[in-house]
């Protein structure tokens, strides 16, 4: 080991300097922008950015209002079903139950069908990470080693696809929309796919590849709450089954709150609803297969409009407009203190 000495100058020798370098940059030198904060310009920030807020405020709180939003929850309604799914053993059991409702005047335009539900809470850690991305994504990998667990296989092995908590607990009610008219009940056409977001659909989500999506899904099982396999989600569409079903994606982009509503069905706007909903009396028929009770939540769907800044949410519109009156406030309290001040310094000078 060397002496410690030997790490000191030695006599003659000069010290290393520790000063910085003889920058610009080094030696803070750079030119740079100093503000003059004036009584103009100080007062003119805040009357600008308060007449801003309150103007972009006012425009998305009357956007807001100018939604038209039917809101039917058939938790209690739907009180016999809800009875029979607290049985697990009662899975393969339908169970179907209506709700009727009146629409008093016209709902013009797209208009877009949502499920909703209270005291569910996909913002979970665990739930949140109970998935496998590179599942969804097609690729065949061994889910035993995901996140998924416990719902990653059975007892003997056998993959679960999808698997992981949040496609276990997949909302899967079937909601039908009927509309009556002078003695005949009408089905309302409702689209099933286009509900996604297209990253989800064409990034996030892949089917296996093989030459068909059965075969692409040999050798694994649906997960235990569901009633059919992956991939015959949709039975009329084949385009829209496995891993690319609208209603699994949108499902698996979880809520970050414990009350949310997600996107179901869109209307299709043809023949007698080429303008929209019409003015009258209407039926939801419901296949009740997503039990609540046992978490005390509730289940409601909705049918509603959107505008262009989306759909009925108020809260962005009243964020703008209590910034805009806090901004024009406290413009108006600079505004007077500065007069108060100007007013005894010029009582001074004279003085």
């Amino acid at each position: 080991m060397k002496n410690k000495t030997s790490f000191l100058p030695r006599e003659g020798e000069a010290q290393p300097s520790r000063c910085p370098d003889n920058s610009a940059f080094k030696q803070q030198r750079l030119p740079a922008w100093k503000p003059q904060l004036t009584i103009a310009s100080v007062l003119s920030c805040f009357f600008l950015t308060g007449a801003f807020c309150l103007t972009v405020g006012v425009c998305l709180v009357l956007s807001a209002n100018s939604v038209r939003e039917i809101q039917v929850d058939y938790s209690d309604k739907c009180s016999d079903c809800s009875k029979l799914r607290e049985n697990s053993s009662n899975w393969n059991k339908e169970c179907h139950c209506s709700v009727n409702f009146t629409l008093k005047e016209d709902i013009l335009g797209d208009v877009f069908m949502y499920y909703g539900l209270e005291n569910f809470y996909q913002n979970h850690r665990r739930y949140m990470m109970s998935r496998s991305d590179a599942q969804l994504l097609g690729r065949n990998v061994n889910v035993q080693r995901s996140h998924c667990a416990p719902f990653s296989a059975y007892r003997n092995g056998t993959p679960m696809a999808p698997c992981g908590a949040i496609a276990n607990s997949i909302f899967n009610d079937t909601i039908d929309l009927f509309y009556s008219h002078n003695s005949s009940v009408i089905q309302v056409p409702l689209l099933k796919t286009g509900n996604s977001w297209w990253t989800d659909k064409n990034v996030k989500f892949r089917n296996p590849v093989s030459y068909n999506l059965s075969s692409a899904f040999a050798g694994t099982a649906r997960p235990p709450y569901w009633q059919k396999p992956v991939y015959l989600l949709d039975e009329e569409d084949a385009r829209n089954n496995g891993f690319v079903n609208d209603d699994l994606i949108v499902w698996m982009r979880v809520s970050a709150f414990a009350s949310f509503r997600k996107l179901h069905r869109r209307l299709r706007r043809v023949r007698r609803f080429a303008e929209g909903l019409p003015a009258g009396n209407y039926t939801f028929r419901i296949s009740y297969n997503f039990p609540v009770s046992r978490f005390k939540g509730r289940k409601h769907v909705l049918l509603s409009t959107v505008v262009w800044c989306g759909g009925r949410n108020p809260f962005l519109g009243i964020a703008y407009l209590i910034s805009g009156t806090a901004a024009t406030l406290t413009g108006f309290v600079i505004t007077g203190i500065h007069l108060k001040l100007r007013k005894k310094k010029t009582y001074f000078q004279r003085q």
